[in-house]
């Protein structure tokens, strides 16, 4: 479907979006905090402003691309006329964690809870990215019966290509002797997260893991990520419930337990806290027939 340089697709079993891209002239529609259900691009490609997702503040120039996750808050404060491409897609069309071999683009591009959530767009990534969107574009203009394919297969690229273009500017240029002591700190406390996060949820457990005082983990970790300690944790369990409640039939008991967490509603309440919704409100608006997932 497309008017006013909008192209969508909808779903065929439930009439909901799954396909969403459109230009701007202005951010006025994100002018106000944003919680929806899509993974959703935005490629500010003129202009400049703040972008305020989760509770961190950014700033952005031309040729910026944010990336963020189902219900992940976001908005924008433009400070000079801001226009771009959005790209909203949900999971039921095509699904970052079943394909994450493919794509690898799940805890770099979306997910991804320490680094900022953007990329800066080089001239030559932005004729790749601006070539890949108008194919996009052309194939939902053709009306054919492979369209949806055609369109998961830009989808594909475009991820592919931001995913690459974000570990690229991740990887330090150098790696001067007076901060690798500190870059082996990063290493072990975000190791210490992704082995432990199921059953250790304190900041001081952490810091007894890597033998430094919680007052020195939370000043280093607030340093270096622009978070505390607490927020990465509470962070990287929040994405794991929603993969386990978009992905699995359990029952958020069940989850809660495997997370370590004895109490369910104590568990619910941490998780709408972070979320704005319930663990079953999620999962209902989110789908959870994961045999659909593309």
């Amino acid at each position: 479907m497309i008017a006013n340089n909008t192209y969508t697709l909808l779903d065929e079993k439930n009439g909901e979006l799954a396909f969403k891209l459109y230009t701007f002239e202005s951010l006025h529609q994100f002018d106000h905090i944003q919680r929806l259900p899509y993974y959703s691009i935005i490629w500010i490609q003129s202009g400049k402003g703040k972008a305020l997702i989760d509770t961190e503040v950014y700033n952005y120039e031309a040729n910026t691309l944010f990336a963020c996750s189902p219900f992940q808050p976001f908005m924008f404060a433009p400070q000079m006329e801001s226009k771009g491409v959005v790209l909203h897609f949900h999971p039921n069309f095509f699904c970052i964690h079943k394909h994450h071999s493919e794509i690898a683009c799940d805890g770099i591009l979306f997910n991804n809870v320490y680094e900022h959530p953007f990329v800066e767009i080089t001239t030559e990534d932005v004729q790749q990215l601006s070539w890949l969107i108008e194919g996009m574009k052309n194939n939902v203009c053709a009306d054919k019966l492979a369209t949806q394919d055609a369109i998961l297969s830009y989808l594909k690229l475009i991820l592919i290509q931001c995913s690459r273009i974000k570990q690229e500017t991740q990887e330090p240029q150098s790696d001067p002797a007076s901060i690798v002591e500190e870059n082996e700190l990063l290493h072990r406390f975000k190791g210490a997260i992704e082995q432990h996060y199921k059953n250790l949820h304190a900041p001081k457990d952490y810091a007894e893991l890597l033998h430094i005082s919680p007052n020195a983990l939370s000043k280093f970790v607030k340093a270096n990520y622009g978070k505390t300690p607490s927020q990465l944790i509470a962070e990287r369990i929040i994405i794991e419930t929603k993969r386990e409640l978009y992905l699995t039939n359990k029952t958020v008991e069940e989850i809660a337990y495997e997370l370590g967490y004895e109490d369910p509603f104590y568990f619910s309440r941490f998780f709408k806290k972070h979320v704005q919704v319930s663990p079953s409100a999620y999962r209902l608006r989110m789908g959870s027939n994961k045999a659909a997932a593309l």
